[in-house]
């Protein structure tokens, strides 16, 4: 039995993860490295084994640091079966046919680039296209329940448990056999953030061998829930009050439908006006608001008892849906008195970077970071007080007021990461993932009850 590491190693994306067990060889996600580094050319390498080898792929969640290179894994050669929660399939589709499409957009905008500086010989390729996202979703075979066991092969039976942490998101117990030995692995994939809104909180553990777990917030407690609501209405007032816009950099699955329900709040209990327009600027989140109202199996108790009442939870008066390119161009007129969620959550791309042009440089206007910011992104440079940002040619004077609300995080923080470690017993070995280093230096402290390990790329453990 062999543990291996080939993503989200020492660092926060890119989370792979594969066993070799009774002759067969299992992959743990097969996510794309994200951040402000030169992302072509590290998604691009090896993936540190045969993309053919692989028999099944068992994946956690539809975030793209954990499925966005599921594509390039079968134009590679991988034939097998992967196997996730119905709600997380569909997210993936969702996911994968957009990162696609940024694929190609990016690859004919560097020919563009090039084109334009006379070097025209050099042949610039998408990692994957569209297609290759549509190809992998013939490769989806059978869906996991939540707590029932799937034999994946003698010896070799997964289960999947809710994670709490987007839609369909999940935890993994592997249990295996070989030359009459039994152990036990449990990857956490990424935890939730309990007593949330929309989703339920993660499932208790069960009891493993081995744990393979995220340490994205191993150094730091989040807010309380409530005090992040109300410093976000507070944001929102204070900036109408001043005539400007509110700009949240939002991810587009689980953080634009958790804003949504928390602005419907807002209005019903009269702590945001009812004439506040509410823009969300993402074609991907409103598919994916779209494929939370199909999943009821997966929501916590009053959520459900909303939704059974024939109410929507993540509707409110003002809100508007703008999937047409002319319609996003649109918003950029509106002066004040509006509430911009768009994507990415990073900045890193799409449409955010438009109304950040336009209103970054406002003093009436506010810019609301509601999520994790890796280094190297522009979110973090931002966050990080810069006085100047360059996009679209132009530098841009940071005068807007920048509110940093980490309450909202779907991650579990130290607290919760150290309980759920603790709860899986006494593990013979707990290797931490995702996460950057000194945060998993912090946090490999705090766990006494066993041995810990910080792997790097394409290190290889005996079980």
């Amino acid at each position: 039995m062999k543990l291996s590491f080939h993503g989200a190693d020492q660092d926060v994306t890119g989370s792979c993860h594969m066993i070799e067990c009774a002759g067969k060889r299992i992959l743990i996600d097969c996510g794309l490295f994200q951040g402000g580094r030169d992302l072509y050319d590290e998604n691009a390498e090896p993936f540190g084994f045969d993309p053919a080898s692989i028999d099944f792929l068992l994946l956690t969640h539809a975030h793209l640091d954990h499925c966005g290179r599921l594509p390039l894994l079968v134009k590679k050669g991988f034939r097998g079966e992967i196997l996730t929660t119905a709600a997380s399939r569909e997210l993936a589709r969702l996911v994968m046919l957009d990162s696609g499409h940024l694929q190609e957009e990016d690859a004919r905008n560097k020919a563009r680039h090039n084109a334009r500086r006379g070097n025209r010989k050099e042949d610039i390729v998408p990692l994957y296209t569209e297609i290759d996202a549509l190809n992998t979703l013939d490769y989806f075979g059978r869906k996991a329940l939540y707590d029932i066991p799937l034999d994946l092969a003698p010896g070799l039976r997964a289960t999947f448990i809710d994670a709490g942490h987007i839609l369909g998101s999940a935890c993994i117990h592997l249990e295996m056999m070989e030359n009459g030995r039994r152990r036990s692995v449990l990857f956490s994939g990424d935890l939730g953030n309990s007593n949330r809104p929309i989703l339920r909180d993660p499932t208790v553990p069960p009891k493993a061998d081995v744990v393979v777990m995220e340490t994205t917030y191993g150094d730091r407690r989040h807010k309380p829930v409530d005090q992040s609501v109300e410093e976000l209405y507070r944001a929102i007032s204070e900036t109408f009050s001043r005539g400007g816009n509110v700009i949240i950099p939002t991810f587009a699955l689980e953080r634009a439908q958790e804003i949504l329900y928390f602005l419907r709040e807002g209005v019903e209990k009269s702590r945001l006006p009812r004439s506040m327009q509410v823009f969300l600027d993402s074609p991907m989140a409103i598919s994916a608001t779209s494929i939370f109202q199909r999943h009821p199996e997966c929501y916590d108790e009053e959520t459900a008892k909303i939704f059974n009442k024939g109410d929507d939870p993540l509707s409110l008066p003002g809100l508007h849906f703008t999937r047409d390119t002319q319609d996003s161009i649109a918003i950029n007129r509106i002066n004040g008195g509006a509430v911009i969620m768009a994507g990415s959550g990073m900045c890193t791309g799409g449409r955010i970077r438009h109304h950040l042009k336009h209103n970054l440089w406002r003093e009436d206007s506010s810019i609301v970071f509601v999520g994790y910011a890796a280094h190297g992104t522009l979110a973090r440079t931002i966050i990080d007080g810069a006085g100047h940002v360059h996009l679209y040619g132009d530098e841009i004077p940071v005068a807007a007021a920048i509110h940093t609300i980490n309450g909202f995080s779907a991650h579990a923080d130290q607290a919760e990461l150290l309980a759920w470690q603790r709860k899986t017993g006494n593990p013979e070995r707990t290797f931490l993932v995702h996460g950057e280093q000194e945060t998993m230096r912090s946090f490999a402290k705090l766990l006494d009850n066993t041995r810990v390990e910080m792997p790097v790329p394409h290190q290889t453990f005996e079980l």
